[in-house]
């Protein structure tokens, strides 16, 4: 479909038409035609995700397999650690890993989660799931990068649904009972309602719940099935961003970018000791130097005095000049004020340090502080 206001060719996921039967309001995004928001508003939607479950359709990330065509997991995990910093070959069966591909500067050209499937017969595959607005360019660089005897697998006929909340685990074990033992970052396959779905116990609210890998022509009965019970409602990218920016969570192409390194986005807990150690990913020299000498600038969180948001590309100001740039910013329904994230010089980055935000031509005060701004809760 065409965007209505831009003119630009709109994807739409398996549940596009679902979306506006449950009265969303529909937005572009990521080249998609997006639910932003349903009846229930952005604040309230945020806050029944907090209190109970919200269920999320991001059917338009990325799904992807690596195969080794020898059957053998080390083979993949091997192709795969040389495009990221990840301790990749350690993974055992089920088990979930964050990382980043980056290019040889040390950017971060996309940042993905890394799945060793567990399901009888597969766990030699890796599992892949990455950014929307990156997928093209990801398969097209592992394509390039793989070597002979590892298959990409794009999985096109997958979507993907996440429900979270501190009820979503108990909602959805009412049709899977095995679903309330699973930890965090792991994974198991099995059926709900009769459907094959691979189930990934993470998300990005930093509250608990898991991630639902279903075939396409299923999503919508299973959407059905999650939203008739009333502990779960559907939820928006409008949520789903002050959510994500209250956990202290990266977004693509704001907090991180090509130009960023794992360790200046505080993402170095990503890079596990053997990697830190042996190298051996794009951009491992820069990376090794920060992760020894420490960054020239670092991603911290923000909290502005008083009530007014600051917004992405405020500029952050300290002993007199500018030392950084807001990055991701808004209110925060749960925090009950304003939070934002961004860079600042390493030598600002302490927190309770005091900084001076400009935001519309004025001053305004600030501090840098720890994230999260509303505590992670999941199930270890």
């Amino acid at each position: 479909m065409a965007s209505a206001e831009t003119g630009e060719t709109l994807l739409e996921t398996p549940l596009a038409a679902w979306h506006v039967a449950q009265g969303a309001k529909m937005v572009p995004f990521a080249g998609y035609n997006m639910p932003v928001q349903y009846p229930l508003g952005i604040m309230g939607e945020h806050n029944w995700t907090r209190e109970s479950a919200g269920l999320f359709d991001v059917s338009h990330m990325g799904q992807c397999f690596l195969i080794p065509e020898d059957g053998r997991y080390e083979t993949a995990a091997a192709a795969l650690e040389k495009l990221v910093p990840a301790d990749v070959l350690s993974l055992k069966p089920g088990q979930q890993r964050y990382s980043q591909f980056l290019n040889v500067e040390g950017g971060i050209l996309d940042d993905l989660m890394i799945t060793r499937l567990g399901f009888s017969g597969h766990e030699h595959w890796i599992y892949l799931v990455v950014n929307a607005g990156c997928k093209v360019e990801d398969y097209r660089h592992l394509a390039a990068q793989l070597p002979k005897g590892v298959t990409l697998k794009i999985a096109d006929n997958l979507a993907l649904l996440a429900l979270q909340g501190p009820k979503a685990v108990e909602a959805i074990a009412a049709h899977a009972p095995n679903l309330a033992e699973l930890k965090f970052m792991t994974s198991t396959d099995l059926e709900i309602a009769g459907l094959w779905c691979h189930v990934s116990r993470t998300g990005y609210t930093g509250e608990d719940g898991v991630e639902i890998s279903v075939k396409s022509e299923d999503v919508e009965k299973l959407a059905n099935l999650l939203t008739g019970d009333p502990r779960i409602k559907p939820i928006g990218l409008g949520a789903r961003d002050s959510l994500r920016l209250e956990a202290g969570l990266c977004l693509y192409g704001h907090d991180i970018d090509t130009t960023t390194s794992p360790v200046e986005a505080d993402l170095r807990w990503s890079i596990q000791k053997r990697r830190r150690e042996e190298g051996g990913f794009p951009g491992a020299e820069r990376i090794q130097r920060e992760l020894k000498e420490g960054p020239s600038r670092l991603r911290v969180g923000i909290q502005p005095e008083g009530r007014q948001p600051a917004r992405e590309g405020t500029e952050i100001f300290a002993a007199g000049r500018k030392v950084g740039v807001i990055t991701s910013g808004g209110f925060g329904p749960t925090a009950q004020g304003p939070v934002a994230m961004g860079y600042v010089e390493t030598t600002f980055a302490k927190p309770e340090t005091p900084v001076t935000l400009l935001v519309r031509g004025k001053e305004l005060p600030a501090r840098v502080v720890t994230m999260p701004f509303a505590p992670h809760r999941y199930f270890r």
